[in-house]
């Protein structure tokens, strides 16, 4: 062998040693992300505090976990095709952040463990025995938003106490709209008031939506608790200083964004928590161990810009009440 082909045969030998250790390299554990809204663009502060909690509990994107996303493009009937899928790819935890992905994740597999962050009661629902003894593989954090829906109407109605007609903008498509409906008819009969419930099942028909609304003259807008809405935010503070309608939200960030008010958990307090239990799992920790856990912190949140614009003035009790008041 000539010298120069051995020398080349030693450097090739040296260099597998490496290869071999990088293709030994095991896999980051897979994170799947099953989501309603139809990018990670869409859902970015939502996933921003999701990863958020999981770096509380020492895992970083890209060092020690990847992330899978599956987006239904707000149809809910891919989202058990979306959920089966994760399931194939063998992904580590399931991480949900609505009531219907919830539902898919766990009809799609009751081994992988499953963590959510989801507005209704859990335990309703029927994805956890209860909220101390979650049982089974599914665990998370509930804001608890449809049982504030009475409230937000309450406060809507203090605030424009002359609206004898009040929209509703609701999905027909969330499972638990029924449910906070009910809420709200219960309340408007205390308050007094009718209910006008107009749905929107998609972005291209909330458009829709707001012109029935000033066509059936309601005189405030109050909207429903869904991944729809919290996704669309700024079209639906576009289309409300358009018509000149009071609206309640159910989202912190719409006040913030320009909206009028909102009364709220904090979504974002919700999903780091809700983060910090995907950590947990990867740490090996078991749902049926991890209790279910609530916000605790409600706000009202209200924008004096905005009022202005629209002609209202707030009153005094409710002023003293906000936690949060943007001038």
């Amino acid at each position: 062998m000539r010298r120069r082909e051995f020398i080349a045969g030693l450097g090739s030998a040296a260099a597998w040693p490496g290869v071999a250790r990088a293709q030994e390299r095991p896999a980051l554990p897979l994170v799947g992300w099953l989501g309603f809204g139809s990018s990670p663009e869409d859902s970015r502060e939502a996933i921003t505090a999701m990863k958020q909690g999981l770096a509380e509990t020492g895992f970083v994107e890209g060092r020690n976990f990847a992330v899978e996303y599956r987006f239904a493009d707000y149809h809910p009937e891919r989202l058990p095709d979306l959920a089966a899928d994760l399931v194939r790819r063998r992904v580590a935890v399931i991480f949900t952040s609505t009531t219907a992905a919830t539902l898919a994740a766990k009809a799609a597999t009751d081994t992988i463990p499953i963590v959510f962050q989801v507005v209704v009661d859990p335990v309703a629902f029927g994805l956890v025995a209860s909220f101390n003894r979650p049982g089974g593989n599914i665990t998370g954090v509930t804001n608890l938003l449809t049982l504030l829906a009475a409230k937000r109407l309450e406060v809507l109605h203090e605030l424009v106490p002359a609206a004898s007609l009040i929209a509703v903008l609701s999905n027909p498509n969330n499972p638990f709209t029924t449910f906070e409906t009910k809420e709200l008819e219960a309340a408007a009969g205390v308050l007094g008031v009718h209910l006008l419930i107009v749905n929107a099942a998609g972005p291209d028909e909330i458009g829709m939506a707001f012109a029935t609304i000033a066509q059936q003259r309601a005189g405030a807008l109050l909207v429903s608790s869904d991944g729809l809405f919290s996704n669309r935010y700024d079209q639906l503070i576009a289309l409300a200083a358009r018509h000149a309608m009071p609206t309640m939200y159910f989202f912190g960030a719409a006040p913030e964004a320009g909206g009028l008010m909102s009364y709220t958990s904090d979504v974002g307090e919700t999903l780091g928590q809700a983060g910090r239990y995907v950590g947990r799992v990867l740490k090996g920790e078991k749902p049926a161990d991890l209790p279910v856990q609530q916000a605790t912190k409600v706000e009202l949140v209200i924008n004096l810009k905005t009022a202005k614009t629209l002609g209202i003035t707030f009153p005094t009790s409710l002023l003293v009440r906000a936690d949060r008041v943007i001038e």
